[in-house]
């Protein structure tokens, strides 16, 4: 915060920081259409010091517009769209999937042990008290 004081009067005048400000600087990105839409218009600016008044206009560097006039000579629309980041993993879903039906799998299993185990003991008890056990499956 900066004060500033009038000459004599005594009043002072105080500037306060915007507080929408950021602390850093952001990157800043256009997306294609944008691109595309600034590079005709600067094909479009015949007069001496037009484009330039267009590049002060958007807050534009010519670095900008050159590169964005090469992105477009290269492959129109598709090389000025830049996404940065990982790719998307097309096949992540499948392994999610397959990794859920895994834990399921495995979570069966130890189910079925248990079962099997249970299954084990009373036979072992019915043997032992010499209650016979009845079978609900044939065999």
């Amino acid at each position: 915060m900066r004060e500033e004081w009038m000459e004599g009067e005594g009043v002072g005048v105080v500037e306060r920081l915007d507080p929408e400000v950021r602390a850093g600087p952001e990157r800043r990105r256009f997306p294609a259409a944008y691109k595309a839409r600034i590079v005709r218009e600067a094909e479009a600016c015949r007069g001496p010091g037009e484009a330039g008044a267009l590049l002060r206009r958007e807050g534009l560097y010519s670095s900008q517009l050159a590169l964005w006039r090469k992105q477009m000579r290269a492959g129109a629309l598709s090389g000025l769209e830049k996404t940065r980041g990982r790719k998307k993993d097309p096949d992540a879903a499948l392994r999610r999937r397959v990794g859920e039906l895994e834990k399921d799998n495995a979570q069966l299993k130890r189910e079925l042990r248990r079962a099997e185990t249970v299954i084990e003991v009373q036979k072992k008890l019915s043997e032992m008290l010499g209650v016979p056990l009845e079978s609900g499956r044939n065999g």
